[in-house]
């Protein structure tokens, strides 16, 4: 075996149990970070399993305190300075392709989320059928702070969200934890984290891709939580009165009438966290879950290809190359954001990320074929 295949094989560990198939995200010091290797290995997983009668159902879940802390952005930065956008481009189409396998994928996955859940790990996560939340999770999509916007077919889980929660948790990058991902819909179950293993092994014993017959196993193992006294899902009148604002000038606007009204620390700190990200990711954001509420799960991604290329491109904006700098790399925490105002990003603008990329060879995301599975009615309802 070579190297490279060794070390794409010992990024995700499998363990073939009776009629599941575990899989375990295997870079514990990187919180288990995608890497291209990663994605690839998944992607070839995924795909033999749902062709093998003998597999009923792919349990996912990440080694150490992360499920996934999202993509390798510093590995794709690190690409792209050595060989342009398109070796950017590349990783995203894998990774959106996955995201799309999954989200089409004919037999039930469970994702356990028993830590931190960060961007790219939504991506293989939320999409699936089953995700486990316990007093462990940590979910958060913070690429408006990165000079990025939420991708990995965000802008089709986000927009379905109850009101206009999915513009908050889009927008600012909130942190919310099990209980509040079970409120929300995030989550499908709550399960106590040393209960984990017992599903586990009730999960492997399933002779079933039936989704009720999946649910009802882990629903033996399920309680309910309690959501914590401060917890921002218990702010849903405010956050739709002012997230469900036409552009981010007038969220803001609509937050600052909120603050003058109820000297809420919560709102302060909702507009200090908006201001400090990039204006030009905050408004393609908007645009992009906005326009995924009426769009189904494949071409909600194969716009976010178009926009992530562009962003790869840094034709219009380097604001996620800054954002990187500041964030990952110098870890100053301070970009400087170009244009750096609101003001200064004309519609026209924002147009131009959600259009065809004007550079020869290039060409949109190509999904899957999907048509020869049996996909389930849940399924189905995505397309």
């Amino acid at each position: 075996m070579s190297s490279s295949v060794s070390s794409q094989h010992d990024q995700v560990l499998v363990e073939e149990n009776s009629f599941a198939r575990i899989l375990t995200l295997n870079r514990p010091k990187q919180l288990n970070a995608l890497s291209f290797q990663m994605i690839s290995r998944l992607l070839e997983l995924f795909l033999a399993y749902e062709e093998d009668p003998n597999v009923k159902l792919v349990i996912l879940k990440g080694k150490g305190r992360a499920f996934c802390a999202g993509g390798d952005v510093v590995a794709v930065v690190h690409d792209i300075w050595a060989g342009g956008w398109r070796a950017g481009a590349n990783f995203f189409m894998k990774e959106f392709s996955l995201n799309y396998l999954m989200a089409t994928y004919s037999k039930p996955q469970v994702s356990i989320l028993n830590g931190i859940i960060m961007g790219g790990g939504n991506g293989v996560s939320m999409h699936g059928r089953f995700r486990v939340a316990t007093e462990n999770s940590f979910f958060a999509m913070p690429e408006t702070a990165l000079g990025l916007f939420p991708d990995v077919g965000a802008s089709y889980f986000l927009s379905r969200l109850p009101g206009f929660f999915g513009e908050y948790v889009g927008l600012t990058g909130a942190r919310l934890d099990g209980a509040e991902m079970l409120a929300c819909g995030l989550a499908t179950h709550f399960v106590p984290s040393a209960k984990l293993p017992m599903v586990e092994a009730a999960l492997c014993d399933a002779d079933s891709s039936d989704p009720v017959i999946i649910s009802s196993i882990i629903d033996q193992y399920c309680e309910k939580p309690s959501l914590k006294a401060q917890t921002v899902y218990n702010r849903l009148d405010v956050i739709d009165r002012c997230f469900s604002q036409r552009t981010v000038e007038e969220i803001l606007s609509a937050l600052e009438r909120e603050v003058v009204d109820q000297r809420d620390g919560w709102i302060s700190a909702t507009i200090q966290t908006l201001k400090k990200a990039s204006p030009t990711s905050l408004k393609i954001s908007l645009r992009s879950i906005r326009v995924g509420r009426v769009q189904g799960v494949g071409a909600c991604l194969a716009r976010e290809y178009r926009m992530v290329c562009h962003v790869m491109r840094g034709e219009f904006s380097k604001d996620f190359f800054e954002g990187c700098r500041a964030i990952l790399l110098d870890k100053d925490k301070n970009p400087k954001w170009e244009p750096s105002k609101l003001e200064h990003i004309a519609d026209t603008t924002v147009d131009r990320y959600f259009s065809k990329v004007k550079d020869e060879d290039w060409e949109d995301l190509k999904l899957p074929t999907r048509s020869k599975f049996n996909l389930p009615p849940y399924v189905i309802a995505k397309l």
